[in-house]
Order: structure tokens, then C-alpha cells, then sequence
């Protein structure tokens, strides 16, 4: 009798990617280009408010969606993957 499920080696191998991770690096990736746009405008990074900052980056990762995709890709390269929970008896 044949069955459409897959062979148990495929099922161990596979992992998703942890949206923990993917969030961070994307905020990260928000932040570093807010930075860069305040130094292009002369702005000393070094004098502005970390929650001045945190506030633009969250304000810039709205504006670009396309950082979450460039996120989750680079999570896929540093095999940042969730981790496998236990089964509770």
C-alpha cells in the first residue's frame, strides 16, 4: 500500500527559520541604514538619542517590507533555525 508522506529522513532534516531572527536582523538592517542616512546628513551619530534612533528604524522598517525578505535570507545563510521542542509526556 503506497502513501504520499514523506520519508522519515526528510522529515527529521527539516528546520524553520527562526522569526526571532529574522525580526532582529531586520531591525538591525533598519537601524544601520538610519545611521547612514544621519551621517550623510552630517549628523554625528554619537549625539543622538538611541531611542531617537530605535524610533526611525522602526518608522523605516515600515516604509521597506523588502528588509524582512533580505532578513529572512540571511538568516537561511547563518543556519539561524528554530529549535526543535520537546515533546511533553
Amino acid at each position: 500500500m503506497a502513501t504520499d508522506s514523506l520519508p522519515q529522513s526528510t522529515l527529521d532534516t527539516f528546520t524553520q527559520v527562526s522569526a526571532s531572527a529574522v525580526h532582529i536582523l531586520a531591525r538591525l538592517a533598519a537601524k544601520k541604514a538610519v545611521q547612514e542616512q544621519l551621517r550623510a546628513e552630517g549628523v554625528r551619530v554619537s549625539l543622538v538619542k538611541p531611542a531617537e534612533i530605535r524610533v526611525k528604524a522602526h518608522a523605516y522598517l515600515q516604509s521597506h517590507p523588502e528588509l524582512y525578505v533580505e532578513a529572512k535570507d540571511r538568516a537561511l545563510r547563518l543556519g539561524l533555525f528554530e529549535k526543535r521542542r520537546r515533546k511533553s509526556a
